[in-house]
């Protein structure tokens, strides 16, 4: 496996992720707890013995840079080989633009992919949630003596008509590819995970063909290719949508999950901050649930998964939530079937998920929240006594004084405006900076101010990287 190379694309918008990845690429939204998505396809290259990885990136990959960096967490800094990020850029004689498919982004850095050794490419999703040892993959790949091999596992019929759907014959040829078909006449999906000989990416990619599901594969196949699927039965999910990545956070709750963060022979690697254990207070009650480092619990939670940083104050209650970094919830607040991104502050008394009308979608995003979960944005401060109800999207630096109401009906969205004065900007920040004690804010309890005080503990933190 040392002469393989992986590409991992890491480009994806993600859009049906809604706020949580609108200022970061798919790749790296936070999972688990501590992970993004990216570490688990990361993890498995290196838990294959690959050590030669490139990562393309494209919408918003600050986040993702500044998560993976040289490569450490994983052992990838190293002079030979190790983990590369590339980006698009403007060659003399072509016209500047985006890549315009997975393939495309493939064309693109087809220079840097002739130049590693070995003849076996890896082409890997950087946005699903999956633990699979690339070894056997490729040694069937070798042993078809195939121009592509597919990775395939069954799927749900519910989910098969975002996922591309395939045929296999006797031998394991794939004779027949639909992508994202309306009605889907097999179960059986692509991965999204390939392993490309270098001649046959050199003879199939071209500039019209952007995409490998639409375009690249279905053209192998009429042109009498060797395509092959290989068949994956381990753990995989696509954590696409705001339901399908909530439902994928929480069954790791579960006394014996499918996906085994804990496997020694198998670690999840990640870029992770220096940070004090977890704390669990005299008042605190926590069930079925994970709790990273540096929380601080003296309230209850219950079936939830908590990143790094969180603290649930006392009489709080956190309950079937995904609760991303810094995020505090004070004193008597109650966040329920929700997902708080990062640094969301969550006044005293305020409820987040209140009732049980779930299926009222969002008016803005019916798409993808209409299932009950409640989307709060980064930075977003939920004033004192605040009734959220459920498909609810709060955006990102929301604040006090842009809640007409204290009572927010589901289906309801909630945005900061485009503009603001800078005076408005700086006493809000005051405000929040304050804690309420002593100024008569409305915020009394917030926690975070914009500037990244820490208004429990008088820590400024770092500035904020995007992500």
């Amino acid at each position: 496996m040392k002469r393989t190379l992986a590409v991992i694309l890491a480009g994806g918008e993600g859009e049906r992720l809604s706020i949580l990845s609108s200022l970061r690429a798919k790749p790296a939204v936070p999972f688990g707890g501590k992970y993004r998505i990216i570490d688990f396809t990361l993890s498995n290259c290196v838990n294959s013995d690959i050590d030669n990885v490139v990562v393309l990136t494209q919408y918003n990959p600050r986040s993702l840079n500044d998560h993976i960096g040289m490569g450490r967490p994983w052992d990838l800094d190293r002079n030979n080989g190790g983990v590369r990020m590339l980006q698009p850029y403007i060659a003399r004689g072509r016209i500047a633009e985006w890549y315009r498919g997975t393939a495309d982004a493939v064309l693109q850095n087809l220079n840097v992919i002739e130049q590693a050794p070995g003849d076996a490419v890896l082409v890997l999703a950087g946005d699903h949630i999956y633990k699979m040892d690339y070894q056997p993959f490729v040694a069937a790949h070798r042993r078809h003596r195939a121009d592509v091999t597919i990775a395939v596992r069954r799927v749900p019929l519910a989910d098969a008509t975002r996922m591309g759907i395939l045929a296999l014959d006797d031998s394991d040829r794939i004779v027949e590819l639909h992508e994202k078909p309306r009605q889907p006449k097999s179960d059986l999906a692509s991965m999204g995970v390939y392993v490309f000989s270098k001649r046959a990416l050199r003879q199939w990619l071209s500039d019209d063909r952007a995409d490998f599901g639409h375009n690249v594969i279905p053209a192998m196949i009429e042109g009498g290719a060797r395509v092959y699927g290989y068949r994956f039965d381990g753990y995989w999910q696509d954590v696409g949508t705001v339901q399908s990545y909530w439902e994928a956070n929480l069954a790791l709750l579960s006394d014996a999950p499918e996906l085994d963060l804990y496997d020694r022979e198998w670690i999840i690697h990640t870029r992770s901050e220096e940070r004090a254990p977890a704390k669990v207070g005299a008042t605190a009650q926590v069930h079925r649930s994970l709790i990273s480092h540096g929380c601080v619990i003296n309230g209850s939670v219950v079936n939830s998964v908590l990143s790094p940083g969180v603290v649930v104050d006392v009489g709080a209650v956190v309950r079937d939530s995904i609760i991303l970094f810094d995020s505090v919830i004070r004193p008597g607040a109650v966040v329920d079937r929700a997902i708080l991104d990062k640094e969301v502050a969550v006044g005293p008394g305020a409820i987040i998920g209140e009732g049980t009308d779930y299926d009222v979608v969002n008016r803005r995003e019916p798409g993808r929240l209409n299932t009950g979960i409640t989307v709060i944005g980064k930075h977003a401060v939920i004033p004192r006594g605040t009734r959220i109800g459920r498909n609810v999207l709060i955006g990102e630096g929301v604040r006090a004084s842009d809640f007409a109401s204290r009572v927010v009906k589901s289906g309801s969205t909630i945005e900061r405006p485009r503009e603001r004065p800078a005076r408005a900007t700086a006493k809000a920040r005051v405000e929040v900076a304050s804690d309420g004690r002593g100024s008569g804010s409305e915020l009394d309890g917030v926690a975070e101010a914009e500037t990244g005080v820490r208004a429990d503990s008088g820590v400024r933190r770092a500035a904020d990287t995007g992500d």
